[in-house]
């Protein structure tokens, strides 16, 4: 099993140190006998050796000028739309993932697409506006009680969720569900089939619990039908 952390901007070192303390917890438990490997993911060819990828925050923009550079965008769209493979965005990898944008200009922005909502970008204003705040996701297996502790740099919110109109058209579109929100009702975590995304970064914190709930859940789950 290898997962891909596309290493073109972004906390992607983080991740990885995160996605083997889960694998390592999996394994202590009995969870998973699978080998895993944890690769950065810079051209198509790297790419395409992944079974599943996690597309780390930083700059939306940036990352769509340095993927159509690299000559990654349209592997990036046909592995996004490859049901057999989890592919998981934060921060602004929630953004390129997602099929519509809002929130300053979009115009020209190159998106992956697939996930059905469309996401406001900076939401909640600039970075001096960062903020942490502990969210509910009573589905993490590990002390279920317990909020996750939750960084937003800059973070996008979902403000429309947009899978229930495809469905008239697709009827094998999966349904977007909704994994998480601010006490405050914005939207910041989602799952659709496959594609997970997340306004936060779980991987600046040292809490492994939704690394674990991915790679078990997404990943595994994915791989073992």
């Amino acid at each position: 099993m290898r997962i891909g952390i596309l290493a073109l901007q972004g906390a992607f070192q983080e991740h990885a140190v995160l996605l083997e303390e889960a694998y390592r917890q999996l394994r202590a438990r009995g969870g998973t006998v699978i080998a895993l490997e944890v690769v950065e993911v810079r051209t198509p060819s790297e790419l395409a050796s992944c079974d599943a990828l996690v597309i780390p925050g930083g700059e939306s923009t940036t990352f769509g000028i340095v993927a159509e550079r690299n000559g990654l965008l349209d592997d990036l769209r046909r592995f996004v739309r490859d049901g057999s493979k989890s592919v998981w965005g934060t921060c602004a990898g929630l953004i390129v993932l997602a099929d519509q944008i809002s929130g300053g200009k979009s115009d020209g922005q190159p998106l992956i697409g697939g996930l059905g909502v469309r996401v406001c970008r900076n939401h909640f204003g600039r970075q001096t506006e960062s903020f942490i705040a502990p969210v509910s996701m009573p589905f993490l297996s590990d002390e279920p009680q317990r909020p996750l502790e939750s960084v937003f740099i800059r973070a996008p919110v979902v403000d429309v969720i947009l899978a229930d109109d495809y469905k008239a058209n697709d009827p094998k579109s999966a349904p977007v569900e909704v994994l998480g929100r601010l006490l405050s009702g914005e939207i910041i975590a989602v799952r659709q089939g496959h594609l997970v995304g997340t306004s936060f970064h779980p991987e600046l914190t040292t809490d492994a619990r939704f690394h674990k709930w991915w790679l078990e859940t997404c990943v595994l789950g994915l791989t073992a039908r």
